[in-house]
Parts: C-alpha cells; structure tokens; sequence
C-alpha cells in the first residue's frame, strides 16, 4: 500500500455526512480487540473484511502505538481506499504522558481520528483521590491534544462502577475532568456491576460521544453476543441520541461461541435489525 499523506481530524459531521444519504444514520463500527487474533495474523486482511462485512468505522486499539508513521500512513490509505473511518484510538497510560503523547498526536492526526481515549489508567487504583489524579492526566493531555484538534476521552471497565472511599470512580472522573472530555461508555461492564445504563447517559449529557456495544448475561458473562444479554439497548439507543452525544457506536466482543470474524458479522447483523 503506498503511503498517504498526514490528515488533521476533521469534524466529525462532516465525515458522518460523507457516508451518503444511504447512511445517514449514526456510523456503526467495531473495536478491533473483538478481532484481535485476526489482526495480529493479517491486518490489512481482517480490515478489508471487517469493512466488507458492512462496518463504516474501526477503533485501533493499544498495540496501534507501536507503527511508525510510515506504517500508520498505509493504515490510512487503506481505510480511505474502503471507505471507512478511524475515529478514536485505545490507548494505554503512556500515551497520555509527556513523554508519549507526541507520538500518539502524530498517529491519530495520520490516521484521521478525533479523539484519543485512555483505555485503562494503569495500575490498580485503590482511593478517591488516585482517581482525581487520573481526571488530573486527562486535564493535562487533552489541553494538549486541543492545540492539534483531537481531544482525550475514557473508556471505563468494571472497577470504575465499584465505590471507593464512597464515591464511584466513574462519577470521580466524570465531575473532575473538562467537558470536552469523551466518557466513551462500555455498556457491558456497567451492566454486569449492577448499574443504570441509561441513568448514567442521562447524567451526563454530550459527553457519551461514542458507546461500546458489549453485552453481558449472567450466564455467559461478556462471552455473550450483541443483543444476546441483559442490557437494555433500546432505552440505551434512545437516551445516547437524544441526551448523550452519541456520534458513532462501536461493537465490542471479548469473545464468543463462534470465531472472531463470524461474531463481528453477527452482532452487525443484528444491530441492523434491531436498528431497522
């Protein structure tokens, strides 16, 4: 693949608009941790496909910071080339410090995205005020990032629902970090912790600019297929649109009964019927 050359993220409306009228709707795309094996063996392989299957957006997750910008550049020219987008990255801690976030500016603004998220803090984090500190790096970092057009976000996990010093870590992040800051929201870990999906987007408005559409059952725990779980995703859908931001969905498998390219088909296949 040759190389293309760097492009500054642009405005999200304009890409979404880009898709056609055909497509007008909220872009649908996959995390491709859900694929991960597949995109170890053959990346350009198992993009090229996630793209035929129907899927109009992809999010890169931590082994992305690795590729040089020559490499990141073919990445780039092949998502042009199928006519899909790349809006955010998975990240992890180093990204977001002085040392790293050079690197991880230049990637996204090659590869096009909007917003970088810190995908995991680090290590365990054991008391309110050691979350504060993690809002306080995401403070930091997306001033920076603001200077290039991108901004920072956060991906939560199970640990964030759990009250530390009395106080749930995510509710630490979402009152102590600026606005503009993504919260991009796994449903799957907020549900399987016992708590409110849509009290959550609802508390906090125009921040929820991205979801990752994971279920959890019970049963199977994230082993479970889209639509398959216990999330209620038509209550979910309706308060992402309406209060939340929601500018593109994701969908997330940790893994299932079937293989990794088959489960992104079917979980694509049926948001489309739910969404229908």
């Amino acid at each position: 693949m040759a190389a293309a050359p760097i492009a500054a993220a642009r405005p999200l409306s304009n890409a979404i608009s880009a898709l056609g009228a055909e497509n007008s709707q909220i872009p649908i795309g996959l995390e491709l941790y859900s694929v991960r094996d597949e995109l170890h063996k053959d990346l350009p392989g198992t993009v090229a496909a996630v793209a035929k299957m129907g899927y109009q957006c992809v999010e890169f997750f931590a082994p992305y910071y690795s590729w040089t910008p020559d490499y990141a550049k073919q990445v780039r020219k092949q998502l042009d080339d199928l006519g899909i987008r790349c809006y955010s990255t998975h990240n992890d801690r180093r990204a977001f410090t002085p040392a790293g976030i050079g690197k991880a500016t230049d990637l996204n603004h090659i590869l096009g995205t909007k917003y970088v998220v810190m995908a995991h803090p680090g290590a365990e984090i054991k008391t309110a005020d050691g979350w504060k500190q993690v809002a306080e790096a995401l403070n930091t970092a997306n001033t920076t990032l603001a200077a290039s057009e991108l901004h920072a976000g956060y991906h939560n996990h199970d640990a964030e629902w759990h009250p530390i010093d009395g106080q749930r870590p995510m509710d630490i992040l979402a009152a102590n970090t600026d606005k503009s800051i993504m919260l991009q929201f796994d449903v799957g870990t907020c549900v399987a912790a016992g708590a409110d999906p849509v009290a959550w987007i609802k508390q906090n408005p125009g921040r929820i600019h991205s979801m990752h559409l994971k279920d959890w059952s019970s049963q199977d725990g994230y082993k479970v297929l889209f639509g398959e779980g216990a999330a209620p995703w038509k209550e979910i859908f309706a308060a992402g649109e309406s209060e939340g931001g929601v500018e593109y969905y994701l969908i997330e498998q940790e893994g299932s009964r079937y293989p990794e390219l088959e489960t992104a088909q079917r979980c694509l296949e049926t948001y489309r019927r739910m969404r229908a």
